[in-house]
């Protein structure tokens, strides 16, 4: 409490965990998945008429194939940004796996893979001092999400400095 009666707990406390955000990793999250990529990036030809056109089509039943098998409950995995971490969260329940909390890195780099060009995908690289501390794989439109994760990392680590702040100017000084 403080001098109007205000009670600064909540202030003090970390706010409830918030869902921000979900993507699904592509079929360049995995390897035959990459190799289609490969293929179809092939730009043997003329103008519109290229090898890697009529290798994509001719590979749509791969495609396929691995796109369905994304959705296995056993394979199927999914990347969600919340407002305190970064979770993979696996299976048909999205049941939560391996996480990282948005104070756990201080850069993202998007490393991209032979045959995840022509796929529009990535992997988003966690980075702390250097090192790789996370990875996700696949991601589609790797960019956009990155952006997204750091403005979540950077909007909490100033709401915590904000509380902080306030903390201290809440508190009756110990003159």
């Amino acid at each position: 409490m403080i001098d109007g009666g205000m009670d600064i707990s909540p202030i003090m406390t970390e706010l409830r965990e918030q869902k921000i955000m979900t993507v699904w990793p592509g079929i360049g999250s995995m390897a035959l998945g990459r190799w289609v990529g490969r293929l179809a990036g092939n730009r043997l030809g003329h103008g519109f008429f290229t090898l890697g056109k009529l290798l994509a089509l001719a590979t749509i039943p791969i495609s396929l194939a691995v796109y369905l098998w994304r959705l296995m409950p056993r394979a199927c995995r999914r990347y969600t940004l919340t407002s305190q971490r970064l979770i993979i969260q696996r299976g048909l329940t999205a049941k939560d796996g391996p996480s990282i909390g948005l104070d756990g890195f201080d850069s993202i780099a998007v490393a991209v893979l032979p045959g995840q060009d022509w796929l529009h995908t990535g992997d988003l690289v966690f980075q702390r001092d250097g090192s790789e501390v996370f990875r996700l794989r696949g991601v589609s439109r790797p960019e956009a999400f990155r952006q997204v994760c750091l403005k979540a990392r950077n909007a909490l680590i100033c709401g915590r400095q904000v509380c902080q702040q306030q903390a201290a100017v809440a508190m009756p000084s110990a003159t």
